[in-house]
């Protein structure tokens, strides 16, 4: 028996073979976090409808942009590499990387606050309107800080 087992050969993964796949490989786990935040909240305002303020929403919103803002800076930009364009130059891609930083971040801590203000304290029958806010926003954060700092980048020079 064992020896019918000896002649199967397994084809290797394509996609983890080299260093070459990993912007692809952390492209699809931010996405897959993005997606799963979005799925989360999505899920607590089909279940509960009439629990969750539509107003709570505006943080994923928030998050949501927070995402795009941080990751359409590039490291060269940061560095002042080759970048001339732009009105503020390097100190201007600078304030907005930290503008979208503190956006997500703030994201995260009014989705706490909404969480605990709202549905712990209170003691409301289902907390799961505020987990999934709060889960939201926390999946979208690190999908963006798993997409900015988990690529590489290649030189165009």
């Amino acid at each position: 028996m064992t020896s019918c087992l000896e002649n199967i050969q397994i084809p290797p993964c394509i996609w983890f073979e080299s260093e070459e796949k990993r912007n692809a490989v952390v492209s699809m786990i931010a996405g897959v976090l993005f997606f799963t935040g979005w799925w989360i909240i999505i899920d607590a305002n089909a279940k509960f409808p009439s629990e969750l303020n539509g107003a709570y929403h505006l943080c994923g919103i928030f998050g949501t942009l927070s995402f795009f803002m941080v990751n359409s800076v590039t490291n060269a930009q940061m560095r002042g590499d080759n970048y001339n364009g732009g009105c503020l130059g390097t100190r201007g891609a600078r304030g907005w990387l930290l503008i979208g930083f503190a956006m997500g971040f703030a994201a995260v801590i009014a989705a706490c606050w909404i969480l605990f203000a709202n549905y712990v304290t209170i003691g409301d029958k289902h907390n799961w309107p505020g987990v999934g806010l709060f889960l939201q926003n926390v999946f979208i954060f690190l999908g963006s800080l798993t997409f900015k700092f988990g690529r590489t980048e290649d030189n165009w020079n």
